[in-house]
């Protein structure tokens, strides 16, 4: 039997060590996520930015922290779902649609109830 890869957990870097583990090797590095969080923060301004930046809800949004990362090592499910891999998002916790779709599957990322199916 071949090994499998398992990423220990490390800070709060759950994000890394879940697609790490996934993908069954060291894909992603706290710095590769970081770069797509701020790839993700930049769309966001651009798309606020629009609504006219002399605006007040543009103002604040620019004193907000960033909600695809933090100092923890925090990232997003937006981010994870970002790497470049064939991911459906879905918003539910029906075990019997997770079950359905096993065998086609190559793996499940939960997130605070919600999970993702990777193809």
């Amino acid at each position: 039997m071949e090994s499998i890869f398992h990423e220990k957990q490390e800070g709060s870097l759950c994000a890394q060590h879940c697609l790490n583990n996934l993908l069954q090797g060291e894909y992603f590095s706290p710095v590769e996520l970081s770069s797509i969080a701020q790839q993700l923060d930049e769309e966001e301004r651009m798309r606020m930015a629009e609504g006219g930046v002399q605006t007040e809800e543009y103002r604040t949004f620019l004193q907000q922290p960033s909600g695809n990362m933090d100092d923890s090592g925090f990232f997003s499910i937006r981010v994870s779902v970002s790497c470049g891999l064939w991911f459906k998002l879905w918003f539910s916790e029906n075990s019997e649609y997770i079950n359905s779709k096993m065998k086609e599957t190559l793996g499940f990322l939960f997130q605070n109830g919600r999970f993702v199916e990777a193809e």
